[in-house]
C-alpha cells in the first residue's frame, strides 16, 4: 500500500470519528445547552490547564460557554465531513489542527515539576490527531478519494 492511500485512509477514519464527536453534540442539546461543555471546562480547570490557560477558561470561556459550545459542536462536524468527504481538507485540517493545540493547552498540563517528556506523555490524546491534521494539512488530499474527485470522474463518462 503507497503512504499516499495510507495517509488517505487516516484522514478518512479520522474524519469519520470527528462526524460522531461533532454528531451527538449537534444533534443532541447535553453538550451545548445542558451543561456537558461547562463540566468539560471545569474538569480541565481541577485536572490542570496550562497556567497561562486558567484565566482564559475562567474569564472568557466559561462565561461564553453556550455559543463557545455550539462554535466546538459545529466545528467538529464540519471538520469530520470535509475529511471523509475529501473536500476543503486543508482548512479543515488547520482548523482541527488549532482546535488540537487549544485543547492540549487546556488539559493536558503535567504540572510544574513535571520532567520534560511528560509534557508530551500527557499531551498524547491531542497531540497525536495534532500531528495527524498537520500530515492532511500538507497533503493534496483532495485528489485522492474524494467526492470532488468521484463526481468528476462520472460527470465525464
Amino acid at each position: 500500500m503507497s503512504s499516499t492511500k495510507a495517509l488517505t485512509g487516516l484522514r478518512v477514519a479520522v474524519g469519520i470519528l470527528f462526524v460522531i464527536f461533532g454528531e451527538y453534540k449537534v444533534f443532541g442539546a447535553r453538550f451545548t445547552i445542558g451543561g456537558g461543555f461547562q463540566y468539560w471546562i471545569n474538569r480541565f480547570l481541577q485536572d490542570g490547564a496550562y497556567p497561562f490557560m486558567v484565566p482564559v477558561l475562567k474569564t472568557f470561556v466559561l462565561p461564553h460557554a453556550t455559543p463557545i459550545a455550539f462554535l466546538v459542536a459545529y466545528s467538529e462536524l464540519a471538520i469530520g465531513i470535509a475529511l471523509t468527504l475529501g473536500i476543503l481538507v486543508r482548512p479543515a485540517s488547520i482548523g482541527g489542527a488549532i482546535y488540537m493545540f487549544t485543547l492540549l493547552l487546556s488539559a493536558n498540563y503535567p504540572g510544574p515539576h513535571a520532567a520534560f517528556w511528560q509534557y508530551f506523555g500527557a499531551s498524547l490524546e491531542h497531540l497525536v490527531l495534532a500531528l495527524c491534521f498537520a500530515s492532511f494539512a500538507s497533503m493534496k488530499q483532495e485528489e485522492i478519494l474524494s467526492i470532488r474527485t468521484y463526481l468528476r470522474s462520472h460527470r465525464s463518462t
